[in-house]
């Protein structure tokens, strides 16, 4: 089964790393990825994005235009990408942060409190762990035991200690859909 996905966000809000521990846990399931992304010349404030794909077969393209799960961290995401979702696809909406809401009604849509909940667990920077974890459960693109697998590779020997913080976001994440 195939998910086209897009994640959208300022830089800084960890909108890379969404779309990296997604495709990584893919790859550990053997599944087919692509990562694509999406940048301007600043490091953190400016607008970023990538395309991620997860598939059973063969990925065709790195490039997602028409998205079933699109992710956004800020508004100007939100009004960006918002028509490049599917019918029946999902959007994720960091409530935290945008006050509007999706004027689609063909697609399941999600509020979550990013922030909200990343600062009840003592770490604001954990808000894309909390999406995530929202992703992860209403998709079940990949499981979240390969995303905690992909964040120990990523993360490496220096950062092992943010492993149980990040994991305890993800399952807040799952639990604010639930």
């Amino acid at each position: 089964m195939t998910n086209d996905m897009i994640f959208a966000g300022f830089g800084g809000q960890g909108v890379l790393l969404m779309g990296q521990l997604v495709t990584y846990a893919g790859m550990y399931e053997d599944k087919s990825v692509a990562w694509c992304p999406s940048y301007g010349p600043e490091m953190r404030g400016g607008t970023c994005n990538c395309s991620v794909v997860v598939d059973d077969e063969m990925v065709g393209s790195p490039i997602v235009t028409e998205a079933d799960t699109l992710v956004v961290m800020n508004q100007p995401s939100l009004v960006k990408f918002e028509n490049n979702i599917k019918p029946g696809g999902k959007l994720f909406i960091n409530s935290s942060l945008i006050e509007l809401k999706s004027n689609r009604d063909d697609i399941e849509v999600y509020y979550v409190p990013c922030n909200e909940i990343a600062d009840e667990l003592g770490n604001i920077k954990c808000a894309n762990m909390v999406m995530l974890g929202a992703v992860i459960e209403k998709t079940k693109v990949v499981s979240p035991e390969k995303v905690i697998e992909a964040l120990k590779f990523i993360m490496g020997e220096s950062k092992a200690h943010l492993i149980p913080l990040n994991q305890n976001a993800i399952k807040k994440g799952a639990e604010a859909v639930s």
